[in-house]
């Protein structure tokens, strides 16, 4: 067998493995799903949540006339859009994260390394201040998060264009330059806030309590229109990989293909900060675990981290909401596990470099 012949063979099994990986990640997801309805102080059989499910999907109220009305909200309107809001920005985030890595060469890069998730930090944290301390305005925390986030981005891009040349490196430093502008901003809002802080404290550690169908609707096609167009430039965005002058001489437009990628990055990760708050740790672990694991090659990773950071997410949403008395934001959860762990990965990961 040639060279030639081998490197077929290399990535014939590989598809094939990334196909089995996809298809069992899938099949978890909808046992995840199911679980996460089922776990809770209000106890359901398997059949009595099929039956809501398929009614309301179907628009088929008779089929769960039998089933109590408080009983029916619970399932449908309390417990399946959390569940949901936990799998799309789950999904969106590690999306986001292997578009980061890979856009900007950087294995430690996530969704947050441009700076969006501060902005959407900021223009939330400022509604929340506002909300408290002017009773007759009551303004919506979701659209402000978001028209923080996409702001930044436009910050971030100028600052990174003005030498006419928007690589990653600038990228990143305009990203931190923002970041930290916004970081400051978001403590003197909590410092003037004084004692009505925690609500601007417990939004920011990133929650998925609470969630209704609307904040489901709002991050869901985001999420996937976004996810789809990014797998769909997969391949410009392994060319990028290869470095600045080599993706040129492939037939690469750079500069459009990075402001694509940079666009729709950054607004899934708008979306679910906006509808979340700060969840850490998902859109870095995610990809990198799965580029050590499986491969480099973004078609491949783009839509196994969707659906390995949805799993992840909804995991560690359960832990958060059922081995605590009183629930912790998975956003710490997410950032308490994820931190060791990613030490773990980092370490091995070199190990297996050098050896």
């Amino acid at each position: 067998m040639n060279k030639s012949e081998r490197l077929f063979a290399q990535m014939k099994s590989q598809r094939k493995k990334s196909v089995f990986l996809g298809i069992i990640l899938l099949i978890l997801i909808g046992l995840v799903m199911l679980v996460s309805i089922y776990l809770g102080r209000a106890e359901f059989d398997i059949m009595e949540i099929l039956k809501v499910i398929w009614g309301k999907s179907t628009y088929q109220p008779n089929i769960y006339e039998n089933i109590k009305n408080s009983r029916v909200a619970i399932i449908w309107d309390i417990r399946l859009p959390r569940i949901l809001t936990g799998l799309f920005v789950g999904a969106g985030l590690a999306v986001a994260g292997t578009v980061f890595q890979s856009l900007l060469m950087n294995p430690l890069a996530d969704p947050y390394t441009i700076g969006v998730s501060t902005g959407a930090a900021f223009g939330a944290s400022l509604v929340i201040y506002v909300n408290i301390f002017f009773e007759t305005v009551k303004l919506p925390v979701i659209p402000f998060a978001f028209a923080g986030a996409i702001l930044t981005l436009i910050l971030v891009i100028y600052i990174a264009s003005v030498s006419g040349n928007m690589h990653s490196g600038n990228l990143i430093i305009a990203g931190i330059i923002v970041s930290s502008i916004l970081s400051a901003g978001i403590s003197f809002i909590k410092n003037a806030a004084d004692e009505e802080v925690s609500a601007i404290i417990f939004w920011i550690m990133g929650s998925l309590a609470a969630k209704t169908w609307g904040q489901v609707l709002l991050v869901m096609p985001i999420v996937i229109i976004g996810s789809f167009i990014c797998m769909f430039f997969a391949q410009d965005l392994n060319i990028l990989c290869l470095g600045e002058e080599d993706a040129k001489s492939l037939g690469v437009n750079t500069k459009k293909m990075r402001k694509v990628f940079l666009i729709i990055g950054a607004l899934i990760t708008a979306a679910c900060v906006s509808v979340s708050g700060v969840i850490g740790f998902v859109g870095l672990i995610i990809p990198h675990l799965l580029r050590f694991a499986v491969s480099t090659d973004n078609r491949v990773l783009i839509p196994l981290s969707g659906l390995l950071g949805a799993l992840i997410l909804m995991l560690a949403d359960n832990l958060s909401r059922i081995l605590f008395v009183s629930e912790t934001p998975v956003g710490v959860l997410t950032t308490l596990i994820g931190g060791p762990f990613f030490i773990y990965i980092f370490i091995r990961r070199n190990k297996y470099v050098q050896g």
